[in-house]
């Protein structure tokens, strides 16, 4: 009879670890399933700045000690100096308009992208990239101005996706 009853509670004892395992792995999967829906407004937030030189949201996107390189040289590193970097490209877009000079709307698209999580509070995203300055009326075709390869690495801060880097031409 005790042996019956050992069994019996060891039986159940297994059946709930077994339980929980379950049960955590569906948490990670809904969890990642979340992470990755954030990401990818965190990054579509990221473009439309890019793309609009908002140099503000641009700049958001990032941590406070983020960075953008182009291979490691020169990175252009914090939230201020983000700012001017994309300042910069609207300055250099306004006085281009001022003097009459067309300016084609910019697209950046991001293809074929994939995201890998480190751990929970850390991802990173492997993609491919096209630059692309829309039509400039009818004389004025669309024109690739980039393509190539990006890393971005991503953290959770305060419960928020944010970029930690981003490497437009990364050597790995």
């Amino acid at each position: 009879m005790k042996m019956t009853r050992m069994m019996a509670v060891a039986a159940v004892a297994g059946a709930i670890a077994w339980a929980s395992i379950g049960i955590g792995a569906q948490d990670n999967t809904m969890r990642e399933a979340r992470d990755r829906d954030e990401i990818e407004a965190l990054m579509w937030r990221y473009t439309r700045a890019l793309d609009t030189a908002n140099a503000e949201a641009y700049a958001s996107a990032y941590t406070e000690t983020g960075q953008f390189s182009a291979g490691g040289a020169n990175p252009t590193k914090g939230r201020a100096a983000l700012t001017k970097m994309i300042a910069d490209i609207k300055a250099r877009q306004t006085a281009a308009a001022a003097k009459g000079e067309p300016q084609a709307p910019m697209y950046h698209m991001t293809l074929n992208s994939q995201i890998s999580f480190i751990d929970k509070d850390h991802a990173r995203i492997d993609a491919y990239y096209q630059t692309v300055f829309g039509a400039g009326g009818q004389n004025t075709p669309p024109r690739l101005a980039a393509a190539g390869r990006s890393v971005d690495l991503l953290v959770r801060q305060n419960g928020k996706w944010l970029i930690e880097s981003r490497d437009v031409a990364p050597r790995d």
